[in-house]
């Protein structure tokens, strides 16, 4: 079973994702760390991050497992780390190979420890348009922007970091713009959409359990 959910950012994606995984025993793939673990690659074995050639070797050669082990790594989610995300990430045949890797693990999910799993839920950009469009079930989570800011703006609180209400706001809409410029990122024609501003994360993992058991019985017909 693949199952995939897209989504604005900070609509909830993860946390669904890895409580969905954990029920029905998937492989969990969050595919915005594949940058991160290249461009930490690149940090790690000391490449200038303008060497294209060395990130894109990193793209090709990079397994889940790896990725997950780089994961551990401090500066995987650091504010070098994201910078070399974004350095890799601009790079066509880099996008290219990780695509590929993405779409190959749907084929032979695997959990991080190498082994095998029944299937696979994928949270992140275009899983359901470009890197998984064949997947049964499909889920398109959202919320209001002003609700996503909120949520954004109480992690940074829970972390102990600075932050202000108004200007992550406006860093949530920029961004929203910018990723609906591209169709890919709108739902998939197949996925099921849903808004959970006035839903507590409970209530969210029950609705999407309700359309994936709905779904499968749908399948087996």
């Amino acid at each position: 079973m693949l199952i995939t959910i897209d989504g604005p950012a900070a609509a909830g994606k993860g946390t669904l994702a890895g409580k969905l995984a954990a029920k029905y025993g998937l492989a969990y793939f969050d595919t915005g760390m594949v940058y991160r673990a290249v461009g930490l690659e690149m940090l790690l074995n000391k490449k200038n991050l303008s060497d294209t050639d060395a990130a894109i070797r990193y793209a090709r050669e990079l397994t889940f497992p790896r990725m997950m082990e780089l994961s551990q790594n401090p500066e995987f989610r650091s504010l070098a780390g994201s910078k070399a995300a974004s350095v890799v990430a601009s790079i066509p045949d880099v996008r290219k190979a990780l695509l590929q890797m993405q779409q190959d693990f749907s084929k032979n999910p695997i959990f991080a420890d190498g082994s095998p799993a029944c299937g696979a839920i994928y949270d992140g950009r275009d899983t359901g348009t470009v890197v998984c469009p064949l997947a049964e079930i499909k889920l398109f989570v959202t919320a209001s922007p002003e609700v996503r800011a909120k949520r954004r703006y109480n992690e940074y609180l829970q972390k102990g970091l600075d932050a202000d209400y108004t200007e992550v706001l406006e860093q949530t809409v920029a961004r929203d713009k910018n990723d609906f410029s591209r169709e890919s990122s709108h739902p998939a024609k197949d996925a099921v959409i849903f808004d959970t501003s006035d839903l507590s994360i409970e209530e969210v993992f029950a609705k999407a359990c309700e359309i994936i058991e709905n779904r499968k019985k749908t399948l087996e017909k």
